[in-house]
């Protein structure tokens, strides 16, 4: 099996399974309550808690642990928007993720909402940006790496551009598949979606990070769990191999940002080295290191995923939220990828664990089939 559809998933780490695995059987107290086994959880969380801040560069105090990057995404909008006063222009990107585009397009009855462009490789368009920040902006709302083509956006610089700008907007950035991939300061935005599958831990767990400062009425309503912010019952299992997993990534970050770019660049030469192939968004070497578009032109790409998987090499046509949806991809329109070359596209997604020898394989087989379904598709 050669599994390249990364940005869906990842396999969890043994040591992220073994940590979640522990804190259901032997440390399953719950942190909330007084006795010692519980207060030792909660110790626990508060150090995975310190761990994913110093990440980010920033204090335990500003990380609340959420079920994943959905409900990360949906509580920085509608907890920042809730605290805010008057309806203001609110600022989307047109190739956000669906749990961020749209929220922000439901949020779009109230406030006026603007969809900010991007430039042929996908990446936010700063200078069409600038002329659509006004003093009436509230919030803007973009992601770190494109899910679809691994585009990168200079947080650094949009954290300065909004500030300047529009100082009383705040800026939250979907981190879902930019954390750990490529190097970030959290203190760039006010708020920082995370979730822990997309980096070898395990489903059901993520994480936001809420400048200190920032008004913020939170997500969920019960027990008072995470300050007051996100109530329901900790999910310690789920943080400690969340945790496991950081750990894991930290200790090996160059190898595993390398490895994923070596896989990436390999496969792209093998891939353009095939007759009537396209590199969608950024050049392979200037992207994320885990995230590869091609178009393989008289070819619909969902035919070439169906014969691939017969390989059992598995890839995607897009985002897995929207795997199921039919019609036109909205982050390639966006990008002015159309007609054959959006209806050919695929997504490669890589983890630190595939291989090159793994990539020539893969580029073998896409040779191979597309001879065998060009030929098909003329008849």
């Amino acid at each position: 099996m050669i599994y390249l559809d990364n940005s869906a998933t990842t396999r969890t780490l043994p040591e992220a399974a073994q940590a979640v695995q522990h804190y259901m059987t032997e440390g399953f107290f719950n942190p909330a309550a007084a006795y010692s086994p519980a207060v030792e959880s909660e110790r626990a969380v508060n150090g995975a808690r310190s761990r994913l801040a110093s990440a980010l560069h920033v204090t335990a105090d500003e990380i609340l642990f959420t079920s994943g990057g959905t409900e990360s995404n949906n509580m920085a909008i509608l907890g920042s928007l809730g605290a805010m006063r008057g309806k203001g222009r609110i600022i989307v990107s047109a190739v956000e993720h669906p749990s961020v585009y749209e929220v922000m397009r439901a949020k779009g009855k109230e406030y006026e909402l603007v969809e900010a462009p991007v430039n042929k490789e996908g990446a936010l368009d700063l200078n069409a940006l600038a002329g659509l920040l006004n003093e009436n902006t509230q919030l803007v709302s973009c992601m770190q790496v494109n899910n679809e083509t691994g585009a990168v956006n200079d947080i650094a610089a949009l954290g300065r551009l909004v500030k300047k700008t529009a100082p009383q907007a705040l800026l939250h950035v979907d981190g879902v598949q930019g954390f750990l991939k490529v190097p970030f300061d959290a203190r760039n935005c006010d708020l920082y979606s995370i979730s822990g599958h997309k980096f070898h831990g395990p489903k059901g767990v993520g994480a936001l990070y809420v400048r200190k400062g920032t008004r913020f009425i939170g997500g969920q309503i019960g027990g008072g769990q995470e300050k007051n912010l996100r109530s329901g019952t900790t999910n310690t299992p789920g943080i400690m191999g969340m945790d496991a997993a950081l750990q894991y990534y930290l200790g090996n970050l160059d190898t595993m940002r390398g490895n994923m770019r070596e896989c990436k660049l390999r496969l792209a030469k093998n891939l353009l080295a095939i007759p009537d192939v396209f590199i969608n968004g950024p050049a392979p070497e200037e992207g994320a290191p885990h995230i590869l578009n091609a178009s393989f032109m008289g070819v619909r790409g969902e035919v070439l995923l169906h014969a691939l998987e017969e390989k059992k090499i598995y890839v995607s046509t897009g985002s897995a939220c929207s795997a199921h949806k039919k019609g036109k991809n909205r982050i390639l329109n966006a990008m002015g990828v159309i007609g054959d070359r959006q209806e050919g596209a695929i997504r490669f997604s890589f983890s630190a664990f595939n291989t090159p020898e793994e990539m020539d394989e893969t580029a073998e087989a896409i040779a191979g089939l597309l001879a065998m379904l060009r030929r098909f598709k003329r008849r």
